[in-house]
């Protein structure tokens, strides 16, 4: 989806930058430094307007959250919404990642959160999912011994798709349901239905089922 032009936006993200990383590279095995403790690091990959990750930082204050966005008109409104919660737990960074390797160490994230990405239908372009099976591969590279990740999705094509790259990349899946807000959940379902996207909100609102998996 095309973002409106948004009027100062670079003075606009400098006078919310206390929570912006501007070199993220640099901060790989660093983390915990940055955010001055030892608590586990939660990522979420394409945060949009931030109201899933600002969520949950407020909620668990006693975790560090790691949001990242490619498009600087949509992340300052979750810059916006961190400042306004004063959240200490929260860190933002700007950029389109491709391999989460450069940005932490192996085992330095305790969970990766992957939320309403673009479904990329045209088959060609499969490999450009954030749910492709090498991509997996590569986010379990940086994610701890019981470190998981968690994909939420409008789109049943796409969560399909991911259940078979799921069994691609030999990966087990903890938990799953095609339907995160009419049916029933597990453990981890239950937390991740309480914390909802723009997008989840404004499709669940309307009776499209949201897909959740974990693994």
């Amino acid at each position: 989806m095309r973002q409106r032009n948004i009027k100062n936006l670079e003075e606009r993200i400098s006078e919310n930058s206390r929570l912006l990383i501007d070199d993220p590279r640099g901060c790989r095995g660093h983390w915990n430094e940055i955010f001055g403790n030892s608590n586990p690091i939660y990522l979420e990959i394409g945060c949009g307007k931030g109201k899933f990750i600002t969520g949950l930082a407020a909620a668990f204050t006693g975790r560090n959250y790691i949001a990242i966005e490619g498009q600087s008109s949509v992340v300052l409104r979750a810059l916006e919404k961190a400042e306004e919660q004063q959240l200490g737990n929260l860190r933002i960074f700007i950029d389109y990642v491709n391999d989460l390797s450069d940005y932490f160490s192996h085992g330095e994230l305790s969970g990766i959160y992957l939320n309403f990405c673009d479904p990329w239908p045209k088959a060609r372009h499969a490999k450009r999912r954030l749910t492709y099976h090498t991509r997996l591969k590569n986010y379990m590279q940086v994610l701890g011994e019981d470190g998981f990740i968690e994909f939420k999705t409008d789109n049943d094509g796409l969560f399909e798709f991911t259940l078979e790259e799921i069994r691609t990349a030999g990966l087990e899946i903890a938990e799953m349901t095609r339907d995160l807000h009419g049916g029933p959940v597990g453990e981890y379902s239950a937390i991740s239905r309480k914390f909802m996207t723009e997008y989840e909100e404004k499709f669940s609102s309307q009776g499209k089922n949201i897909n959740f998996v974990r693994i």
